[in-house]
């Protein structure tokens, strides 16, 4: 079950990217919570993966050499749903029907999320030293939400409340 769970049913045994791999499997994931139950079912499934990330992490990692193998990318689907927060908290309190996927805003969450996790400017380089299953989760959480600041900013601009 924890590898399951870390490896986000397989897509961090992906080859290549398993990071990227495992942000987009978490795209129509959390566009699904977000058309079955809206930002409040996104959001508390954010939490649940988040503690269920954690646990699958410290499981995985035991004993091991690697505190953070490529292949755990639980921390990653946590994150990008971060970013989607924006996205999908503006079109529930909107009341905009669930079925409607605003793809520039969710490709621009994909792509921030990525580009911050990849660069992991501060505070993320500082979540990443850290060693253990809060590392692990840690940074990309912070990933998600520089992502997230970077996605409200630019909805802000582009419907004009910035004029």
């Amino acid at each position: 079950m924890s590898r399951l769970i870390a490896t986000f049913f397989g897509a961090g045994l992906l080859p290549g990217a398993p990071g990227t791999w495992g942000s987009l499997a978490a795209l129509p994931v959390g566009w699904l919570l977000h058309w079955a139950g809206g930002f409040p079912l996104l959001l508390l499934a954010t939490v649940l993966a988040f503690l269920g990330g954690y646990w699958a992490t410290a499981r995985e990692t035991a004993g091991g050499g690697n505190p953070d193998p490529s292949e755990i990318v639980i921390d990653e689907v946590v994150g990008q749903w971060i970013a989607l927060f924006p996205l999908s908290a503006g079109l529930w309190h909107a009341g905009v029907a669930g079925h409607v996927f605003p793809y520039p805003g969710w490709v621009g969450a994909f792509v921030m999320f990525r580009l911050f996790d990849i660069w992991k400017p501060w505070p993320v380089s500082w979540a990443d030293r850290k060693h253990g299953p809060m590392g692990v989760m840690l940074d990309d959480v912070l990933a998600g939400l520089m992502a997230a600041v970077v996605v409200a900013v630019a909805a802000a601009v582009a419907h004009g409340m910035l004029m």
